[in-house]
């Protein structure tokens, strides 16, 4: 069985509609809870984004008000990536070897340790952006963007 890794990008996806969102959202509804990953820093970049297109006036503040209240929801039931020395760490390392900005290393960095953690679980990267998605197929992750791909 298969763990899914939302990066910020996918995960915004389960809170605001954009492409992608349908699919997501019927994969994750497939997913047991206990197979859904994200790192621990997910949950502030997904609330900043949804404020940001608040103040930006694409969508409305009764809108963000309850994307941010599903988002509490959903955060909470997903097994989170702490922000610990090791994740810290594979993201420097990240660094060193790409042109990954820091916040994405971050995220990369987090599934590299939490695949270390499921040892012997596959684990499928879930993002919506290509750099990011090239970068964890090159860590030997599957990977899936949910607005390109079937999910």
């Amino acid at each position: 069985m298969s763990c899914y890794f939302l990066e910020a990008t996918a995960f915004a996806k389960l809170f605001v509609l954009e492409p992608g969102t349908d699919a997501l959202i019927k994969l994750m509804e497939a997913v047991e809870d206990n197979r859904k990953l994200i790192s621990a820093s997910t949950p502030l970049e997904v609330y900043a984004a949804v404020r940001r297109r608040q103040r930006s006036g694409e969508i409305s503040p009764e809108d963000a008000t309850a994307a941010l209240d599903i988002l509490r929801m959903e955060a909470a039931r997903m097994v989170q990536e702490p922000l610990n020395p090791a994740v810290l760490e594979a993201a420097r390392q990240l660094l060193d070897r790409t042109s990954l900005r820091w916040p994405d290393a971050l995220q990369l960095g987090a599934a590299l340790v939490a695949r270390e953690m499921f040892n012997g679980t596959e684990i499928i990267f879930v993002s919506a952006s290509a750099q990011l998605l090239e970068a964890a197929k090159a860590e030997g992750f599957h990977a899936l963007d949910p607005a390109k791909e079937a999910a």
